[in-house]
């Protein structure tokens, strides 16, 4: 009888610019050496970070499928089918953690359905170190991923998660394309109440980092480009 391969949730950083060596822990490079398929967004990156994080993996040998937002749900099966021969298999998202605010989730899923033990691996969340640097609350908080486009939608969501942080005492998070982030930070000053607060939360882990928590009132006295850079929003009116 064969035995059942595992599923291992890979965090790589959360930017090109970051070391691997110094964002994550040990364990990830020793996964890295014993896990020849990967479930990828990116193949050429995926490549590139298994390569800095351990040179000595031969390349050749290494057997990648690619998940995206283009990827249809009728090939995740055969993604994970190296497990049920045997074999473990590495997921990896583009930036962060694999499964959270990312397509992996899916395959995390089809995995659980399978009898397939997911082995998640420590490694940096810009969901997690932006609600610990922001001074929110750490105990009560919603990730709401992308807002609405269309101006009007996006307007009556951010009201609602004000309405929702001051009433339950909960930080609201969400995020942009990085190439909207400054319209959406327009959107944020001319839509919330002066005393609701944000917290930006841009670059995590990078040499760039830059993380600030202040009054939206604050927030319109201060010239901030936050142009191609990932972000994390987090608002919060406080009783």
């Amino acid at each position: 009888m064969t035995t059942i391969g595992k599923l291992y949730l890979l965090p790589v950083p959360l930017g090109p610019d970051a070391d691997p060596t110094t964002v994550l822990p040990d364990t990830v490079a020793r996964s890295i050496e014993f896990i020849d398929y990967y479930i990828v967004e990116n193949e050429k990156t995926a490549r590139r970070f298994i390569k800095a994080i351990l040179p000595t993996k031969k390349q050749p040998e290494l057997k990648l499928f690619t998940l995206n937002k283009r990827t249809e749900s009728s090939e995740h099966s055969g993604f994970i089918q190296p497990c049920l021969e045997g074999k473990n298999v590495g997921l990896m998202s583009e930036a962060g953690c694999p499964g959270v605010a990312d397509p992996g989730a899916a395959i995390v899923k089809l995995a659980h359905e399978k009898g397939i033990q997911v082995v998640p691996l420590v490694g940096p969340s810009s969901i997690l170190l932006a609600i610990m640097a922001s001074g929110m609350n750490g105990q009560s908080f919603a990730f709401n991923g992308y807002l609405p486009i269309e101006k009007g939608e996006k307007k009556s969501a951010l009201k609602n998660f004000e309405q929702l942080s001051h009433s339950k005492n909960q930080s609201q998070l969400f995020i942009e394309t990085p190439y909207r982030n400054n319209k959406l930070l327009e959107d944020v000053l001319n839509t919330l109440q002066p005393s609701t607060h944000l917290c930006i939360a841009a670059d995590i882990t990078l040499p760039t980092e830059y993380i600030k928590t202040k009054t939206v009132a604050q927030w319109k006295k201060e010239k901030t480009d936050l142009h191609n850079r990932p972000c994390i929003f987090i608002i919060h009116k406080f009783n």
